[in-house]
């Protein structure tokens, strides 16, 4: 078992969604219920910006522009994360009502892809939503859970995807010249008891890291076989997301959460709730802006 070690002690209510900003060597984040984003910089090792904003925050992914784009319960925006500026760029028709974005990542073309889950629990309310840089937005699945986790191959033909309460990591054929998928089939199951996939990553290597919510930690997956190859503890039950940061991209940073955890629980595990990295002996893929 490989060890994730403490970042910040920011015993967030539920952080998620971290993304690597290799421009000014900031690692962005979010905390969901609290409704802030996080600048994190990784040479300085530490918190340079926590900026509030008007509602439940799901999702960050930087912008080729400058600034960031962010997925709020009412829609995209663009954002800057040192003031908090924002600028509503649009929110996708049809959306079922008590619903909430959740996590989001771009694609190497720039296009932004996020999902929402049901407010209350309901299943089946959510959807998976893409931005392209032209600012239209596509809905790609519907009949979704809990939209989480993201990622694609090295070659960008294989794209990666969690609904958390069906357990398993999908794997659809990409176009990444469309952004259209196909082909859809199951690549990872997660089987230990109380625990379902959250956050996703990939690595230069293709194979698939993926943060399991009540499984204290992280696992990385060959997906092409189904494969467990490393887990990677952490110590806070509720892990929720990892991504690669820093120069070389082999530093894994991971969020995790408080909520739902009782007082009895969380004294066993002071630090839930923390940003924590992991120094990983193999490098992850580059986390792409929005294009628009």
């Amino acid at each position: 078992m490989s060890q994730a070690e403490l970042a910040v002690d920011a015993k967030a209510a539920l952080g998620e969604g971290p993304s690597w900003d290799e421009r000014n060597g900031c690692l962005y984040w979010v905390n969901i219920e609290e409704k802030t984003l996080h600048t994190y910089d990784v040479a300085a090792q530490k918190t340079v910006a926590s900026i509030s904003v008007p509602s439940r925050i799901g999702a960050v992914v930087p912008r080729r522009s400058g600034g960031t784009v962010i997925v709020l319960e009412d829609g995209f925006y663009a954002c800057d994360p040192a003031t908090g500026e924002l600028i509503f760029l649009g929110n996708p028709d049809g959306r079922k009502p008590n619903t909430r974005f959740n996590d989001g990542k771009c694609d190497a073309a720039g296009r932004f892809w996020a999902g929402t889950m049901s407010l209350d629990g309901t299943p089946g309310q959510g959807a998976l939503y893409c931005l392209e840089p032209d600012l239209t937005i596509r809905t790609v699945l519907e009949n979704v859970s809990c939209s989480n986790g993201l990622a694609w191959s090295p070659d960008n033909r294989t794209m990666y995807y969690i609904d958390s309460p069906t357990k398993k990591v999908m794997a659809y054929d990409y176009d990444l010249a469309t952004g259209e998928i196909s082909n859809p089939r199951v690549v990872a199951e997660v089987t230990e008891p109380g625990a379902v996939p959250d956050g996703m990553t990939c690595d230069e290597e293709g194979m698939i890291w993926v943060a399991l919510w009540g499984g204290y930690g992280i696992r990385r997956w060959n997906p092409a076989t189904g494969e467990l190859l490393l887990k990677v503890d952490v110590p806070a039950e509720q892990s929720s997301s990892c991504s690669f940061a820093g120069p070389d991209l082999d530093e894994l940073y991971i969020t995790s959460a408080r909520t739902g955890i009782s007082e009895t629980s969380l004294a066993n595990q002071p630090l839930a709730g923390g940003l924590f990295v992991y120094r990983s002996a193999v490098k992850g893929l580059p986390t792409y802006g929005f294009g628009g």
